[in-house]
């Protein structure tokens, strides 16, 4: 996330856009107090960011910079029994 007051944006909107279409998020800020964002639009990010905003303002949370499925790998196969049937072998 990238702080810019409104003189700083305005003077170097191109710049600030290219971030946001890079993914970066800009909080517009006047005399240090937020006032607006600029995010990169896409539907299903921007409404989990909104759902997450609260947490995210409190610094709870930080949203991640790449998508999911690059950062998860496969699958690792371990021999034996499933974890699910050994459960259900210790329920009984």
């Amino acid at each position: 996330m990238i702080t810019a007051g409104i003189k700083d944006l305005k003077n170097k909107l191109s710049q600030y856009l290219s971030f946001v279409k890079k993914g970066e998020d800009i909080v517009i800020t006047e005399r240090g107090k937020v006032i607006a964002r600029i995010i990169q639009e896409d539907n299903q990010r921007t409404s989990l960011r909104q759902a997450f905003q609260p947490l995210i303002m409190n610094g709870l949370v930080t949203f991640p910079s790449a998508q999911l499925n690059k950062v998860i790998s496969d699958p690792v196969e371990v021999p034996g029994k499933p974890i699910s049937e050994m459960v259900i072998e210790n329920r009984r």
